[in-house]
């Protein structure tokens, strides 16, 4: 879809221009994560400022620079005369942007893959030119619709990563690297677009290389210098869905099996299995397959995709003694197919077989799931979790509070300390105040001066039209991997 630049923003903010104060010539606004609805989370995940300023720079010079200046503006005022009635928003601000032909703006941000503490700016967005003040918070609305959720989304990777990667070196500190593989994005089909599920998609990908998101590799490749010939961005592995389960017949579902292997003849294949009767499956029809699956080079993985995924995978204390439903999968696939004990003295599957679990799935099932086959003596690595809606849809731009707001600005050229702090409010959305400095060690320093404002560990990544300072996947993987303890 072609969009308009100059007609994404919030309606309300159409005719700001004139509401602020007569000879503003600044506004100086910041992006600031607030507060966390989890308290486990104390920073997040920067991220996506980089592909913002990039698009910012694409659309609006394919969109409105490079377009003839009558068209736009004619455009433009025919969406507010529509919009809020005729003539009723003057048009001649954007005739002169028109003419100036950039956009007059400096973006500063912290390095992405950066722990940001929550409360401290992650970037600040001000104007270059005095009389495009009204360009700063113009932009507020597309800004913010286009980052909260990549920087949500890598923020909960992350932490998956830590409890995950915690686990693998307390249970089978052998297979460390596994641990990247461990988390599966199956978020695509329930994203509100292509372009939010590339996105998303992307941020679970500065954390783990398993991904079915196939656009977030793109995206990487697009705006972050990525390059899957020469580097390991996102992958998975062949695997089944119910269709195919389906087509293949129940009472014929170990063929399916058999074909599926025949046609896979080595590596990893993944193969739903609850398709009609998991317990059935995981227990009769795998031991009739069990010397196909042990002599073939490579791994089954079961992949059971309804039920509590907890109880499936560590087992059921209120069903009947015994029964696999009591075991739960690794235990029950741990009997039939053996396995090996850790360094640290945990049972591992045997390397023909595995488990992914890919519904439901939280951080809280996932520590939940960690701590169950620990209690039963097996390796956190015995499972794979596929991370879908549950993680990453469940969330919204509150998650961590995320808010664009202005601190300074300039009127005939004095300084304005600006702030927020609504009595009404738990103090949450009290804002910071004046010009602002995010120090190297990731504090903030409020109402500093101009030069102090120009230090720090915020760096320019656009400026009047440019784009500065991008970083690559790998420099970005590394910065925020180096976190992990």
């Amino acid at each position: 879809m072609k969009l308009n630049p100059a007609n994404l923003k919030d309606g309300y903010k159409a005719d700001h221009r004139r509401q602020y104060v007569d000879g503003t010539e600044q506004v100086f606004s910041n992006g600031t994560a607030r507060q966390a609805r989890d308290p486990r989370f104390k920073a997040t995940v920067v991220f996506s400022l980089q592909a913002f300023v990039q698009d910012l720079k694409d659309r609006w010079q394919t969109e409105f620079f490079e377009q003839p200046k009558e068209k736009v503006v004619k455009a433009y005022k025919r969406r507010m005369d529509n919009y809020l009635g005729k003539d009723a928003v003057p048009v001649d601000h954007i005739a002169e942007l028109w003419d100036l032909g950039y956009l007059p703006l400096r973006i500063k941000a912290l390095p992405e893959g950066t722990l940001c503490p929550i409360g401290v700016p992650m970037y600040t967005i001000t104007n270059t030119q005095p009389e495009f003040f009204w360009l700063t918070n113009f932009l507020e609305t597309t800004m913010s619709c286009n980052t909260w959720q990549p920087i949500t989304s890598a923020t909960i990777a992350f932490e998956y990563r830590k409890i995950l990667t915690a686990a693998c070196l307390e249970t089978n500190p052998e297979a460390i690297e596994f641990v990247q593989w461990q988390a599966h994005d199956f978020s695509y089909r329930g994203m509100p677009g292509d372009e939010a599920a590339a996105r998303s998609g992307a941020g679970h990908l500065l954390s783990f290389t398993g991904t079915d998101t196939i656009p977030a590799i793109d995206y990487l490749e697009q705006y972050y210098g990525a390059d899957s010939d020469k580097e390991l961005i996102g992958g998975s592995v062949p695997a089944t869905e119910h269709s195919v389960m389906c087509m293949g017949g129940k009472e014929t579902e170990v063929e399916t099996f058999k074909r599926l292997l025949n046609l896979y003849k080595t590596g990893i294949v993944s193969v739903v299995s609850d398709t009609w009767d998991y317990w059935d499956t995981l227990t009769v029809k795998a031991a009739a397959l069990k010397t196909e699956i042990m002599a073939r080079n490579g791994k089954l993985v079961f992949r059971p995709d309804s039920g509590d995924p907890v109880k499936i995978i560590c087992g059921d204390a209120s069903a009947p003694v015994g029964s696999p439903q009591y075991k739960g999968s690794i235990q029950v696939l741990f009997e039939m197919f053996g396995g090996t004990t850790t360094s640290t003295g945990f049972k591992q599957l045997d390397t023909h077989v595995g488990l992914i679990y890919g519904d439901s799935i939280t951080i809280e099932r996932a520590e939940e799931i960690i701590a169950g086959l620990k209690a039963k003596g097996f390796a956190s690595t015995n499972v794979v979790l596929g991370v879908g809606s549950y993680t990453y849809q469940y969330n919204t731009r509150d998650t961590f509070g995320m808010a664009i707001k202005a601190t300074y600005g300039r009127i005939n050229g004095a300084p304005v300390d600006m702030y927020k702090d609504p009595k009404t409010d738990s103090g949450m959305k009290k804002s910071a105040k004046g010009l602002l400095r995010v120090n190297d060690d990731l504090t903030l320093s409020q109402q500093v001066s101009l030069s102090e404002e120009r230090q720090g560990a915020l760096k320019t990544i656009f400026l009047d039209g440019e784009t500065q300072n991008l970083q690559t996947l790998t420099q970005i993987r590394t910065k925020l991997l180096s976190n992990l303890k």
